[in-house]
């Protein structure tokens, strides 16, 4: 009796992570990716800091929900040098994807985040309204 219950339970974790990945994976989203390399300054840390703050405080439900998603990416490591060419990337950057049916269908590098580093007003403000650009154009992609 022990062992079949303990397969039900078994059974009943595996289908749920097994159906919670498998939604994930064909949701459309919107990825906020922070480009990093190995070596980093003050400000470089920085635009990590203020980018996380600015999309936890005006996009928590998103970012809880799955529909945002944050990664910070190194650069550096081997098999995400590949970003560097796909997005142009020359220096620690902020690009935003819209992903719909696993493919992307649009991404813009926020270049203006270090003109605006000093400002963490200015810098959230600027997170926000091309975040939220992104996030009008998913849910009229749906």
């Amino acid at each position: 009796m022990k062992r079949i219950i303990f397969i039900l339970i078994l059974s009943f974790v595996f289908l749920h992570f097994y159906e919670g990945t498998l939604f994930a994976e064909n949701e459309n989203k919107i990825i906020a990716y922070y480009f990093l390399t190995a070596s980093r300054c003050k400000s470089c840390h920085k635009i990590e800091q203020y980018t996380e703050q600015a999309l936890k405080e005006y996009f928590s439900e998103e970012l809880e929900s799955g529909k945002l998603i944050l990664k910070v990416v190194n650069v550096d490591k081997k098999e995400n040098s590949h970003f560097n060419k796909d997005y142009q990337l020359y220096t620690k950057a902020v690009v935003l994807s819209l992903i719909k049916n696993e493919k992307e269908k649009k991404y813009k590098n926020l270049n203006k985040v270090w003109e605006y580093l000093g400002s963490q007003q200015k810098f959230s403000d600027y997170i926000r309204q091309e975040t939220q650009a992104f996030l009008d154009e998913l849910t009229k992609e749906n």
